[in-house]
């Protein structure tokens, strides 16, 4: 990874996109694609669009969410203090002691998750986000009114950590680092003799709803879709490998395997790491994959669909950690998967 790859990857990271509030990072997204793409596009969900060949009836649509998981306000109590619920797949443990960045409707705060001291009894095992609250420093709910509002968001205040030169590690890597990499196969295949059309979208929402894939999908009607997701890495110390499989770090890209996915897609995805004698690992998606892919396949006549992941430590933590490898060389497999297409392959499984 360049300098500036790996710079473009930490300004998304360090850019607060919440579920329903990623207008500041697709700004940002665009601003860094529109100087590679043949056109940008947007949309009314907010999903932020970057094509090349958008003449070629094969069209590749590469989805990879911008948004991360949040806390939103649901109460401001008479002492000035936050209560919240969450936006997305919130850990109410790893919420505990953590600060915040409040985006208020009135400015933006910083806050702290207050816990009853261990001294006075701690939390109970069973505790969840109604036993938490943010303090802001707030005195009263007149004060706290000035900057929040119901309904606004916040996220955990990290920075992304690089980690021995290998590894970094962060809030929401999931899944911003999807559409650090949709972004980085375009620049790549905008260099290259492309035959298909390429529709690499930074989505919206899909913590939540993943409307915004449905949206795209829907707009772009693709020929083929893959989803750009993080997957469960279950390389560190208590996690059950039997029933939870084996994806490691450094060991490269995860296909997905299930009903929803199209069998020829990951035929060319398999013979493109051939090609590139890159190790490959599988999951398991046997009824549906919890990601942009299945939204996608349901918008039009059906469209064929595929998952590309990237192993993930810590999922839905304040220090999600993923492999700098990892990212290379996914988008190095989806950028010689695209370019070996010739515009006339059939996704038919009954087909030859």
């Amino acid at each position: 990874m360049t300098k500036a790859n790996l710079d473009f990857l930490l300004e998304l990271l360090n850019t607060p996109s919440p579920s329903s509030m990623e207008m500041e990072i697709q700004k940002k997204w665009i601003n860094y694609v529109k100087e590679f793409a043949d056109e940008i596009r947007t949309d009314n969900a907010g999903n932020a669009i970057g094509v090349l060949n958008p003449d070629a009836p094969f069209k590749v649509l590469l989805a990879g969410h911008a948004d991360e998981i949040a806390l939103v306000v649901n109460r401001i109590d008479d002492e000035g203090y936050l209560h919240f619920d969450k936006m997305g797949g919130i850990n109410p443990k790893a919420a505990v002691g953590m600060r915040v960045t409040v985006l208020g409707a009135g400015g933006t705060v910083t806050g702290v998750t207050g816990v009853n001291a261990q001294h006075h009894g701690g939390l109970k095992n069973d505790f969840d986000l109604a036993d938490l609250f943010i303090d802001c420093g707030f005195k009263s709910k007149e004060e706290a009114e000035k900057y929040v509002q119901i309904g606004d968001l916040c996220v955990y205040k990290t920075e992304p950590e690089i980690l021995m030169e290998r590894y970094i590690a962060g809030r929401g890597l999931d899944n911003r680092t999807g559409s650090f990499i949709v972004a980085e196969v375009l620049k790549r295949l905008a260099e290259k003799d492309v035959k298909v059309g390429v529709y690499a979208v930074s989505t919206v929402n899909e913590e939540t709803n993943m409307g915004g894939a449905y949206f795209a999908a829907a707009g772009i009607e693709p020929t083929m879709a893959i989803a750009c997701d993080v997957t469960f890495a279950t390389d560190y110390p208590g996690v059950n490998k039997n029933k939870h499989g084996d994806i490691r770090l450094e060991k490269g890209p995860v296909l997905a395997k299930g009903a929803p996915i199209n069998i020829k897609i990951n035929k060319l995805l398999e013979k493109a790491a051939k090609d590139l004698d890159m190790h490959v690992q599988y999951e398991l998606t046997p009824r549906m994959t919890g990601t942009d892919a299945d939204k996608m396949r349901l918008t039009g006549k059906g469209v064929p669909v595929s998952l590309v992941s990237l192993p993930l430590r810590y999922m839905h933590s304040p220090v999600e950690t993923a492999s700098l490898q990892d990212i290379d060389e996914e988008i190095e497999l989806l950028v010689t998967m695209i370019a070996g297409l010739t515009g006339s392959e059939s996704l038919n499984p009954l087909e030859d």
